[in-house]
Protein backbone atom coordinates (compact mmCIF):
# COMPACT_ATOMS: atom_id res chain seq x y z
CA UNK A 1 0.00 0.00 0.00
CA UNK A 2 1.41 3.38 -1.03
CA UNK A 3 0.53 7.03 -1.13
CA UNK A 4 0.21 7.57 2.63
CA UNK A 5 2.39 9.92 4.58
CA UNK A 6 4.59 8.29 7.18
CA UNK A 7 6.57 5.13 7.74
CA UNK A 8 6.72 2.57 10.52
CA UNK A 9 9.29 0.61 12.50
CA UNK A 10 6.87 -2.36 12.59
CA UNK A 11 6.55 -5.34 10.24
CA UNK A 12 2.77 -5.84 10.19
CA UNK A 13 3.10 -9.42 8.92
CA UNK A 14 5.61 -10.77 11.45
CA UNK A 15 4.31 -13.13 14.18
CA UNK A 16 4.77 -12.23 17.83
CA UNK A 17 4.62 -8.89 19.63
CA UNK A 18 6.26 -5.76 18.25
CA UNK A 19 6.15 -2.28 19.73
CA UNK A 20 7.32 0.79 17.87
CA UNK A 21 6.01 3.84 16.09
CA UNK A 22 4.33 5.25 13.04
CA UNK A 23 6.53 8.17 12.05
CA UNK A 24 4.96 11.12 10.26
CA UNK A 25 7.52 13.53 8.78
CA UNK A 26 7.24 16.83 10.66
CA UNK A 27 9.35 19.89 9.90
CA UNK A 28 8.51 22.74 12.32
CA UNK A 29 10.76 25.72 13.02
CA UNK A 30 12.96 23.93 15.54
CA UNK A 31 13.29 20.52 13.82
CA UNK A 32 14.01 20.50 10.10
CA UNK A 33 13.86 16.74 9.49
CA UNK A 34 11.94 15.49 12.50
CA UNK A 35 8.97 13.16 12.83
CA UNK A 36 5.79 12.91 14.87
CA UNK A 37 5.98 9.51 16.60
CA UNK A 38 2.70 7.67 17.11
CA UNK A 39 2.96 4.61 19.40
CA UNK A 40 2.05 1.35 17.68
CA UNK A 41 1.97 -2.28 18.75
CA UNK A 42 1.18 -5.33 16.62
CA UNK A 43 0.46 -8.67 18.28
CA UNK A 44 0.05 -11.60 15.90
CA UNK A 45 -0.40 -15.33 16.30
CA UNK A 46 -1.98 -18.04 14.17
CA UNK A 47 -5.01 -17.54 11.96
CA UNK A 48 -7.83 -15.18 12.76
CA UNK A 49 -9.18 -11.69 12.12
CA UNK A 50 -7.20 -8.48 12.33
CA UNK A 51 -8.67 -6.09 14.88
CA UNK A 52 -7.55 -2.45 15.02
CA UNK A 53 -8.00 -0.73 18.38
CA UNK A 54 -7.58 3.04 18.54
CA UNK A 55 -7.44 5.35 21.54
CA UNK A 56 -6.60 9.01 21.95
CA UNK A 57 -8.67 10.09 18.96
CA UNK A 58 -9.37 13.09 21.17
CA UNK A 59 -6.56 13.94 23.54
CA UNK A 60 -8.68 14.58 26.66
CA UNK A 61 -10.33 11.13 26.70
CA UNK A 62 -8.30 8.70 28.79
CA UNK A 63 -10.09 5.40 29.45
CA UNK A 64 -9.35 4.02 25.97
CA UNK A 65 -5.62 4.83 25.94
CA UNK A 66 -5.19 3.32 29.42
CA UNK A 67 -6.98 0.13 28.34
CA UNK A 68 -4.92 -0.22 25.14
CA UNK A 69 -1.60 0.43 26.93
CA UNK A 70 -2.50 -2.35 29.38
CA UNK A 71 -3.20 -4.75 26.49
CA UNK A 72 0.18 -3.89 24.97
CA UNK A 73 1.97 -4.68 28.22
CA UNK A 74 -0.08 -7.67 29.33
CA UNK A 75 -1.08 -9.71 26.29
CA UNK A 76 1.08 -12.68 25.31
CA UNK A 77 0.84 -13.51 21.58
CA UNK A 78 0.00 -17.11 22.51
CA UNK A 79 -3.27 -15.86 24.04
CA UNK A 80 -4.70 -14.67 20.72
CA UNK A 81 -5.69 -16.07 17.35
CA UNK A 82 -5.28 -13.45 14.66
CA UNK A 83 -3.71 -10.02 14.80
CA UNK A 84 -4.15 -6.90 16.91
CA UNK A 85 -3.05 -3.50 15.65
CA UNK A 86 -2.99 -1.31 18.76
CA UNK A 87 -2.79 2.49 18.59
CA UNK A 88 -3.23 3.87 22.12
CA UNK A 89 -2.58 7.56 21.32
CA UNK A 90 -3.32 8.10 17.65
CA UNK A 91 -3.70 11.88 18.09
CA UNK A 92 -0.46 11.98 20.05
CA UNK A 93 0.09 15.76 20.17
CA UNK A 94 -3.45 16.25 21.53
CA UNK A 95 -3.02 13.47 24.11
CA UNK A 96 0.22 14.96 25.41
CA UNK A 97 -1.48 18.37 25.67
CA UNK A 98 -4.71 16.96 27.20
CA UNK A 99 -6.75 18.70 24.50
CA UNK A 100 -9.59 17.59 22.25
CA UNK A 101 -7.88 19.07 19.21
CA UNK A 102 -4.27 19.01 18.10
CA UNK A 103 -2.15 21.90 19.41
CA UNK A 104 -0.04 21.61 16.24
CA UNK A 105 -2.68 22.48 13.64
CA UNK A 106 -5.88 23.05 15.68
CA UNK A 107 -7.76 20.25 13.91
CA UNK A 108 -10.18 17.71 15.38
CA UNK A 109 -8.70 14.38 14.21
CA UNK A 110 -12.18 12.87 14.16
CA UNK A 111 -13.31 15.30 11.47
CA UNK A 112 -10.40 14.82 9.05
CA UNK A 113 -11.03 11.45 7.36
CA UNK A 114 -10.10 10.23 4.79
CA UNK A 115 -7.19 12.57 5.40
CA UNK A 116 -4.60 14.09 3.12
CA UNK A 117 -1.02 12.72 2.86
CA UNK A 118 0.12 16.21 1.85
CA UNK A 119 -1.93 18.07 4.46
CA UNK A 120 -1.27 19.10 8.06
CA UNK A 121 -0.01 16.62 10.66
CA UNK A 122 -3.54 15.63 11.72
CA UNK A 123 -4.64 15.13 8.10
CA UNK A 124 -1.54 13.03 7.43
CA UNK A 125 -2.30 10.78 10.40
CA UNK A 126 -5.88 10.16 9.24
CA UNK A 127 -4.55 9.50 5.72
CA UNK A 128 -2.19 6.88 7.16
CA UNK A 129 -5.11 5.25 8.97
CA UNK A 130 -7.22 5.28 5.81
CA UNK A 131 -4.57 4.04 3.41
CA UNK A 132 -2.33 1.81 5.52
CA UNK A 133 -4.19 0.63 8.63
CA UNK A 134 -7.84 0.13 7.66
CA UNK A 135 -7.06 -2.02 4.58
CA UNK A 136 -5.29 -4.52 6.86
CA UNK A 137 -8.23 -4.89 9.25
CA UNK A 138 -11.44 -6.85 9.69
CA UNK A 139 -12.75 -4.91 12.68
CA UNK A 140 -12.16 -1.54 14.37
CA UNK A 141 -12.69 -0.35 17.94
CA UNK A 142 -12.53 3.41 18.51
CA UNK A 143 -12.47 4.12 22.26
CA UNK A 144 -13.87 7.52 23.28
CA UNK A 145 -15.29 9.27 26.31
CA UNK A 146 -16.95 12.66 26.66
CA UNK A 147 -13.71 14.61 26.95
CA UNK A 148 -13.41 17.87 28.84
CA UNK A 149 -16.76 19.31 27.73
CA UNK A 150 -19.23 16.42 28.27
CA UNK A 151 -20.09 13.79 30.85
CA UNK A 152 -21.71 10.87 28.99
CA UNK A 153 -23.29 7.68 30.28
CA UNK A 154 -20.92 4.73 29.65
CA UNK A 155 -22.00 3.08 26.42
CA UNK A 156 -21.00 1.13 23.34
CA UNK A 157 -21.60 3.04 20.12
CA UNK A 158 -23.08 1.62 16.92
CA UNK A 159 -21.88 3.31 13.74
CA UNK A 160 -24.79 3.38 11.26
CA UNK A 161 -24.22 2.24 7.70
CA UNK A 162 -26.31 1.67 4.57
CA UNK A 163 -24.92 -1.88 4.36
CA UNK A 164 -27.53 -3.95 6.27
CA UNK A 165 -25.20 -6.91 6.87
CA UNK A 166 -22.46 -4.67 8.24
CA UNK A 167 -24.99 -2.82 10.42
CA UNK A 168 -26.15 -6.16 11.84
CA UNK A 169 -22.54 -7.11 12.64
CA UNK A 170 -21.84 -3.67 14.13
CA UNK A 171 -24.86 -4.03 16.43
CA UNK A 172 -23.84 -7.56 17.46
CA UNK A 173 -20.31 -6.40 18.30
CA UNK A 174 -21.59 -3.38 20.24
CA UNK A 175 -23.92 -5.61 22.26
CA UNK A 176 -21.03 -8.03 22.89
CA UNK A 177 -19.08 -5.12 24.44
CA UNK A 178 -21.75 -5.34 27.17
CA UNK A 179 -21.78 -1.72 28.29
CA UNK A 180 -24.84 -0.56 30.25
CA UNK A 181 -26.12 1.13 27.06
CA UNK A 182 -25.75 0.66 23.31
CA UNK A 183 -26.39 3.84 21.32
CA UNK A 184 -26.55 4.51 17.60
CA UNK A 185 -24.71 7.77 16.84
CA UNK A 186 -24.49 9.16 13.32
CA UNK A 187 -22.72 12.46 14.14
CA UNK A 188 -25.34 14.26 12.03
CA UNK A 189 -24.35 12.06 9.08
CA UNK A 190 -20.76 13.34 9.10
CA UNK A 191 -18.57 10.91 7.11
CA UNK A 192 -15.27 12.43 8.30
CA UNK A 193 -15.10 10.39 11.53
CA UNK A 194 -12.83 7.41 12.12
CA UNK A 195 -15.77 5.04 12.63
CA UNK A 196 -17.53 6.23 9.46
CA UNK A 197 -14.29 5.75 7.53
CA UNK A 198 -13.87 2.26 8.99
CA UNK A 199 -17.41 1.32 7.95
CA UNK A 200 -16.71 2.70 4.47
CA UNK A 201 -13.73 0.31 4.38
CA UNK A 202 -16.05 -2.59 5.32
CA UNK A 203 -14.78 -3.13 8.89
CA UNK A 204 -17.01 -4.27 11.74
CA UNK A 205 -16.97 -1.12 13.84
CA UNK A 206 -17.60 -0.37 17.51
CA UNK A 207 -17.19 2.95 19.29
CA UNK A 208 -17.49 3.84 22.95
CA UNK A 209 -18.31 6.71 25.26
CA UNK A 210 -16.87 6.09 28.73
CA UNK A 211 -17.77 9.00 30.99
CA UNK A 212 -15.85 12.21 30.44
CA UNK A 213 -15.27 15.50 32.17
CA UNK A 214 -11.57 15.36 31.33
CA UNK A 215 -10.95 12.85 34.15
CA UNK A 216 -10.52 9.08 34.39
CA UNK A 217 -13.86 7.49 35.27
CA UNK A 218 -13.35 4.41 37.45
CA UNK A 219 -16.67 2.99 36.26
CA UNK A 220 -15.92 3.82 32.64
CA UNK A 221 -12.43 2.34 32.80
CA UNK A 222 -13.70 -0.92 34.30
CA UNK A 223 -16.39 -1.17 31.59
CA UNK A 224 -13.83 -0.38 28.88
CA UNK A 225 -11.30 -2.95 30.08
CA UNK A 226 -13.94 -5.67 30.21
CA UNK A 227 -15.73 -4.57 27.04
CA UNK A 228 -12.68 -4.62 24.78
CA UNK A 229 -11.92 -8.18 25.80
CA UNK A 230 -15.59 -9.10 25.32
CA UNK A 231 -15.48 -7.85 21.73
CA UNK A 232 -12.18 -9.60 21.04
CA UNK A 233 -13.76 -12.83 22.30
CA UNK A 234 -16.86 -12.16 20.18
CA UNK A 235 -14.63 -11.79 17.11
CA UNK A 236 -12.65 -14.95 17.92
CA UNK A 237 -9.33 -13.29 18.73
CA UNK A 238 -9.47 -14.13 22.44
CA UNK A 239 -11.05 -17.22 23.99
CA UNK A 240 -14.49 -16.65 25.48
CA UNK A 241 -13.84 -17.06 29.20
CA UNK A 242 -17.44 -16.49 30.23
CA UNK A 243 -20.19 -15.21 28.01
CA UNK A 244 -21.83 -12.12 29.54
CA UNK A 245 -25.30 -12.70 30.94
CA UNK A 246 -27.95 -11.02 28.76
CA UNK A 247 -29.10 -7.76 30.30
CA UNK A 248 -32.83 -8.05 31.02
CA UNK A 249 -33.38 -4.38 30.22
CA UNK A 250 -31.28 -4.39 27.04
CA UNK A 251 -32.33 -1.61 24.69
CA UNK A 252 -30.60 0.08 21.80
CA UNK A 253 -30.87 3.85 21.90
CA UNK A 254 -30.40 6.50 19.26
CA UNK A 255 -29.59 10.19 19.06
CA UNK A 256 -32.60 11.39 17.10
CA UNK A 257 -30.93 13.99 14.89
CA UNK A 258 -30.88 17.66 15.85
CA UNK A 259 -33.68 17.20 18.38
CA UNK A 260 -31.37 15.12 20.56
CA UNK A 261 -29.28 18.17 21.46
CA UNK A 262 -30.02 21.17 23.67
CA UNK A 263 -27.84 24.15 22.80
CA UNK A 264 -26.93 27.27 24.77
CA UNK A 265 -28.87 30.37 23.71
CA UNK A 266 -26.77 33.03 25.45
CA UNK A 267 -23.48 33.82 27.15
CA UNK A 268 -23.66 32.73 30.78
CA UNK A 269 -23.58 29.84 33.24
CA UNK A 270 -25.65 26.71 32.60
CA UNK A 271 -27.73 25.11 35.36
CA UNK A 272 -29.09 21.68 34.33
CA UNK A 273 -32.48 20.51 35.54
CA UNK A 274 -31.71 16.78 35.71
CA UNK A 275 -28.88 14.29 36.29
CA UNK A 276 -27.67 11.94 33.59
CA UNK A 277 -29.91 8.89 33.21
CA UNK A 278 -33.12 10.80 34.03
CA UNK A 279 -36.14 10.12 31.82
CA UNK A 280 -37.17 13.35 30.10
CA UNK A 281 -39.87 14.55 27.71
CA UNK A 282 -39.96 16.97 24.80
CA UNK A 283 -41.09 20.41 25.98
CA UNK A 284 -39.95 19.82 29.57
CA UNK A 285 -37.59 22.38 31.08
CA UNK A 286 -34.01 21.18 30.55
CA UNK A 287 -32.09 23.89 32.35
CA UNK A 288 -31.39 27.58 32.69
CA UNK A 289 -28.60 29.92 31.65
CA UNK A 290 -27.76 32.65 34.13
CA UNK A 291 -26.12 35.96 33.24
CA UNK A 292 -24.27 36.45 36.51
CA UNK A 293 -22.77 39.79 35.47
CA UNK A 294 -26.24 41.27 34.88
CA UNK A 295 -28.41 40.36 37.88
CA UNK A 296 -31.39 42.25 36.44
CA UNK A 297 -31.63 39.82 33.54
CA UNK A 298 -33.73 36.70 34.19
CA UNK A 299 -32.22 33.38 33.09
CA UNK A 300 -32.90 31.92 29.65
CA UNK A 301 -34.95 28.72 29.91
CA UNK A 302 -33.94 25.72 27.79
CA UNK A 303 -36.28 22.84 26.88
CA UNK A 304 -35.88 19.29 25.62
CA UNK A 305 -36.93 18.57 22.05
CA UNK A 306 -37.12 14.77 22.34
CA UNK A 307 -38.39 12.08 24.69
CA UNK A 308 -35.81 9.70 26.13
CA UNK A 309 -33.11 9.65 28.78
CA UNK A 310 -30.54 12.33 29.51
CA UNK A 311 -27.48 10.74 27.93
CA UNK A 312 -24.88 13.51 28.16
CA UNK A 313 -24.45 16.78 30.01
CA UNK A 314 -22.03 19.64 29.54
CA UNK A 315 -19.27 19.57 32.14
CA UNK A 316 -18.07 23.21 32.32
CA UNK A 317 -20.76 25.52 33.69
CA UNK A 318 -19.64 28.44 31.53
CA UNK A 319 -21.36 28.48 28.13
CA UNK A 320 -21.57 30.54 24.97
CA UNK A 321 -24.32 30.49 22.32
CA UNK A 322 -24.21 27.23 20.38
CA UNK A 323 -22.47 25.15 23.07
CA UNK A 324 -24.00 21.69 23.47
CA UNK A 325 -25.47 21.61 26.98
CA UNK A 326 -27.44 18.36 26.96
CA UNK A 327 -27.92 15.23 24.84
CA UNK A 328 -31.03 13.04 24.89
CA UNK A 329 -30.97 9.41 23.73
CA UNK A 330 -34.25 7.93 22.50
CA UNK A 331 -35.32 4.38 21.70
CA UNK A 332 -33.79 3.21 18.40
CA UNK A 333 -36.50 2.64 15.80
CA UNK A 334 -34.32 1.12 13.06
CA UNK A 335 -34.31 -2.48 11.89
CA UNK A 336 -32.40 -4.80 14.24
CA UNK A 337 -32.87 -7.96 12.20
Amino acid sequence: MTGAAGFTTIDFDRPGKQTGFVNIPHSPHDDAWGVTRIPLCVISNGKGPTVIIEGGNHGDEYEGPITICELIRDLDPKEIQGRLILLPTINVHAVMAGRRTSPVDGLNFNRTFPGDPKGTITQQISAYMTREIFPRGDAFLDLHSGGSSLDILPSAIVEPTDNPDLLRRNIAAALAFDAPLAVVISNHGDTRTATAAACHAGLVTVGTEMGGGGTVSLEGLAICRRGVRNVLAHLGVLPQAKKPEPRPDRRILDLAGNKAHVYATMDGVFEPSHPNGQKVKAGEEAGRIHCLWDPTRPPDLLHYQADGILYGRRQPGRVKPGNCCLVVASLYEGDLS
